[in-house]
């Protein structure tokens, strides 16, 4: 089950991951980053990987939720961000804040598949 999932998150990161530049991180324009963890995760092609399979699996989880469950959604992610800022630049616990993350969403992808058969 977890390789169809990650192989669904990486067919969904595809056409963003080809980008020749890493100007663009999933979730900000790295061009813009101002704060120290959106830096950090600009300067540092494994946590922009986490950031792009992050911000793929948020939006394949909020497109399969009832309106009740994408405002819960929506307000874990901003919580989340805010969370992720507190990181700075620290490089480990950005690790963490991703890894986190990502489970909590896989998971979430995890209720799709057990709803059907695909």
């Amino acid at each position: 089950m977890r390789l169809v999932l990650t192989a669904l998150a990486l067919t969904l990161a595809l056409p963003v991951a080809a980008v020749p530049t890493l100007s663009w991180a999933a979730s900000f324009d790295c061009n813009r980053a101002r704060a120290p963890d959106e830096k950090a995760i600009c300067a540092n092609t494994a946590l922009n990987d986490k950031d792009v399979k992050m911000s793929v699996l948020y939006e394949v989880n909020k497109r399969t939720l009832a309106m009740g469950g994408r405002g819960v959604l929506i307000d874990a992610q901003q919580q989340w961000l805010h969370d992720r800022r507190s990181c700075g630049a620290n490089r480990a616990c950005l690790n963490r804040a991703y890894d986190r993350r990502l489970g909590e969403l896989e998971r979430g992808l995890e209720r799709i598949y057990r709803n059907g058969p695909f």
